[in-house]
């Protein structure tokens, strides 16, 4: 008889639970599909006593995750606690040491510390896997690392946090504010108490770097994102969007150019016609574009508990398999070490709005500070009924948005440290970029 192979599981919130779940109720399937038993002998959560919703009976308690890692109970070790610190970094660290292969979701571990746990996974000669660790329940890890690997990619880009699609969704939707839809996202376990790391665009930019090294085979750098949040964006940057055909959303985009390789995280307008476009809610979404395939988007649910585990379970069973792939696609001495592009020399298309004040030479000390710098505009509108006002009135600002033809992010800001200086704007503009395709 095949032996089973023994899992140790840390951390019973609502992944964790989901994981053991998921792993009963497909228990003879995965036996079948893998061609051997999967059992979890052991585990650990920081209250033994709480109801989680599964039968324990039969596991081993653990008190802490790193006494369970290096338990001879366990084969495989899935990290389910958060953190890039700690209890986590210590619990992997000892896995891999004591040679077991490791399942994690934590992202935030991976942007940290990847590039020093995927080298300690090929010493040890283990696996490391992390499909749950980027969109939930989309495959995408195992869709760059091996689907595609007869592709060069040019650029991956993607909806990766659910909690700031959410509110970007309901605020278009039902024109309420940022404010409003934050606070129905924390009230419905979406967002966290202190939003931050979603809202901020951290978390998407902890995905992104995972993404980027997989994609481009370059180490992972979660330092050389570029981080911009949603928290400035207005309904009236909405409607705005809506009628010139876009919607707006938050993205981490990397891509290779011809200086290197670009990873930003900012709120972007997209036309409404893509498909990226159309992920609403809570989903994620992730786009490749490659030379053989040319586009090809993933979507799902980026986030929850059976979403989660269903990635999870996955890598469990590619193990179980003996599967072992280099964690980050290649060998970690041939991951690519060069600078990443500052985003200050991205090209592209620009929103731009401005609070101007209603007198005479406004507009035109806006168009020279824009010529002066050879910034081409597609078009300029004056906006009414829009904010507080509802018309202009002599000397108040009205809200004007601009709309750029292709240039860099350095002339943009240039042009608009200029205006603000001139002294016809009544607060600092707000800027959004425009993926046309």
């Amino acid at each position: 008889m095949v032996e089973p192979i023994r899992v140790g599981v840390a951390g019973l919130g609502t992944v964790g639970a989901s994981v053991i779940r998921l792993l009963e109720r497909q228990r003879q399937a995965l036996t079948s599909r893998t061609g051997r038993p999967i059992v979890v002998t052991g585990v650990t959560a920081r209250d033994k006593a709480r109801d989680r919703g599964v039968a324990l009976s039969g596991m081993q308690w653990f008190d802490d995750p790193v006494s369970l890692a290096k338990s001879s109970n366990i084969d495989l070790f899935v990290e389910l606690v958060g953190g890039d610190e700690g209890p986590a970094r210590e619990a992997v660290e000892a896995a891999l040491r004591s040679r077991k292969s490791v399942v994690t979701a934590n992202k935030a571990l991976l942007a940290k510390h990847g590039m020093g746990l995927a080298k300690l996974a090929e010493e040890m000669r283990v696996a490391l896997a992390f499909e749950a660790s980027v969109a939930g329940g989309i495959p995408i890890v195992k869709t760059l690392r091996e689907g595609l690997a007869g592709n060069q990619i040019v650029r991956v880009y993607g909806i990766l946090n659910g909690t700031c699609n959410y509110i970007l969704s309901r605020m278009e939707r039902e024109e309420l504010s940022f404010e409003e839809c934050l606070k129905e996202a924390q009230r419905l376990g979406y967002a966290e108490a202190d939003p931050t790391f979603d809202i901020g665009g951290f978390d998407t930019a902890h995905k992104l770097s995972i993404l980027s090294s997989l994609a481009f085979g370059t180490a992972i750098d979660a330092d050389a994102v570029h981080i911009e949040g949603i928290q400035t964006i207005s309904l009236a940057d909405l409607k705005a969007a809506e009628e010139l055909g876009y919607r707006i959303k938050l993205l981490g985009v990397a891509q290779r150019t011809a200086d290197g390789i670009e990873q930003r995280v900012h709120p972007t307008m997209v036309p409404r016609s893509s498909s990226i476009a159309q992920v609403m809610g809570v989903t994620n979404a992730v786009t490749i574009d490659a030379d053989a395939v040319k586009e090809l988007t993933l979507v799902g649910p980026g986030a929850g508990g059976e979403a989660t585990a269903s990635a999870v379970v996955a890598d469990i069973a590619d193990i179980a398999k003996g599967i072992r792939s280099a964690p980050l696609g290649l060998p970690v001495a041939a991951l690519d070490h060069s600078p990443r592009v500052a985003v200050q020399r991205h090209e592209g298309g620009y929103y731009i709005r401005l609070s101007v004040y209603d007198r005479p030479g406004a507009f035109a000390s806006i168009a020279a500070r824009m010529a002066e710098r050879q910034i081409s505009l597609e078009s300029i509108m004056q906006r009414t009924g829009v904010g507080p006002r509802s018309a202009s009135q002599p000397g108040q600002p009205v809200p004007v948005v601009l709309i750029t033809y292709a240039t860099t992010e350095t002339v943009i800001r240039q042009a608009l440290e200029a205006v603000l200086a001139d002294g016809y704007i009544a607060e600092r503009p707000q800027v959004i970029r425009i993926e046309r395709e």
